[in-house]
């Protein structure tokens, strides 16, 4: 028996996350890493709304491909060789998205039909029963937003923003138009993944300042920014694993298995959504402003480093609504909070206000954890 089938239970489904499942999540962090790149080309709102038109059906199917590996666990090697292909379709749709909009539409809708394509045939034919009628309910859907996907690479300019806004409407809209409540939603695989995906996108904010370093020399105030930059990767890891990543897997644990997957999809795909989107442009934020500290930062700098954390919070508020966790307005608070030091960049310097983005949001994080203990609750960390 290999490390892979011990991961699984009787029904097929998966207990704990596989190896090749950390694997595929390689793919994710080009993903990211090209987003941020989209962002930091041409900071602004144009580039803002391709991040987000971009990761929104990405992020869709990424996703989907959680829920794959919850019922079809890849445990045999047509299954892994399968996974593969879903893989390299990830791989393909990645290297087209800093030119998405301006000549690589094709190659990127070409490679989101793939993966959707691979992601139904698996769940068709690998799925138990009950995922199988789930998977024919909503794949008809998923191919629409595919194809208005790979439609938007053929056109330019507003034609092209149209269908693929169309298509992220699509997914969007798609677990209010059908049933999904044959999905079975194994908590501690499902929740256990997400978690990954959020740490792996974290880990492109770490990535960032590196690459924000590129070519410089490093002198006392740069290491001092880096370690600010650090600090901030820090918090936005502890404010999702420190307490609301263990609660969230008990909590969808308890609800019932027939309205499970309604609470997945409201906390791990809408309410991530905004989460992963602040990871991306924070990313962004910090790789603009690392190496020029001592500078007065851009409008769009600025916004991005202290929005993103705002987007971040806002997400994690939306996360505890959907699960019914306790104290989700800290969160809502937290976001205001944050987005407030925005002016300290524009008007003074970029460190600065990377200062008091870290102090702000730490505050916040370790005030709701006080909280958190007074009550008697605890975690792993806690």
């Amino acid at each position: 028996m290999t490390s892979e089938t011990t991961d699984t239970n009787v029904e097929g489904g998966q207990v704990r996350a596989s190896t090749l499942e950390l694997f595929f999540d390689l793919v994710f962090v080009f993903t990211i890493t090209q987003l941020t790149h989209v962002y930091t080309h041409h900071p602004g709102w144009q580039a803002l709304a391709q991040v987000a038109l971009l990761f929104g059906v990405i992020w869709w199917m990424y996703s989907g491909y959680v829920w794959l590996t919850n019922e079809v666990a890849p445990s045999s090697s047509s299954r892994r060789t399968w996974l593969l292909l879903g893989m390299f379709g990830f791989f393909v749709l990645a290297l087209a998205i800093p030119d998405a909009f301006h000549g690589t539409g094709i190659a990127f809708g070409l490679g989101y039909f793939l993966v959707n394509t691979v992601h139904t045939a698996m769940f068709y034919s690998s799925g138990g029963a009950s995922a199988t009628i789930a998977i024919k309910r909503i794949a008809p859907l998923n191919a629409l937003a595919a194809g208005l996907v790979l439609a938007g690479g053929f056109v330019h300019d507003w034609a092209q923003y149209l269908c693929w806004a169309l298509a992220f409407a699509v997914q969007v809209l798609s677990p209010y138009l059908v049933d999904t409540g044959n999905f079975v939603v194994r908590a501690s695989h499902f929740c256990e993944r997400h978690g990954l995906v959020v740490i792996v996108a974290i880990g492109e904010s770490v990535v960032a300042i590196g690459a924000g370093l590129a070519g410089e020399k490093l002198t006392v105030a740069l290491v001092a920014n880096v370690a600010l930059g650090l600090a901030l990767a820090y918090v936005l890891w502890w404010a999702y694993f420190g307490i609301d990543d263990e609660r969230g897997e008990h909590a969808l644990g308890e609800v019932p298995e027939r309205q499970r997957s309604t609470a997945a999809v409201l906390a791990y795909g809408y309410a991530l959504y905004p989460l992963l989107i602040g990871v991306i442009v924070t990313a962004a934020g910090i790789k603009m402003s690392i190496a020029h500290g001592n500078e007065v930062a851009s409008v769009a700098t600025a916004a991005a480093l202290s929005g993103g954390v705002a987007l971040y919070f806002l997400g994690q508020f939306f996360f505890r609504r959907a699960l019914g966790l306790p104290r989700s307005w800290y969160r809502l608070v937290a976001a205001a909070a944050v987005a407030a030091t925005i002016p300290i960049g524009v008007a003074w310097v970029a460190w600065a206000q990377l200062a008091a983005l870290v102090g702000v949001a730490y505050i916040a994080v370790i005030t709701d954890d006080l909280v958190t203990l007074r009550t008697g609750q605890h975690s792993a960390y806690l």
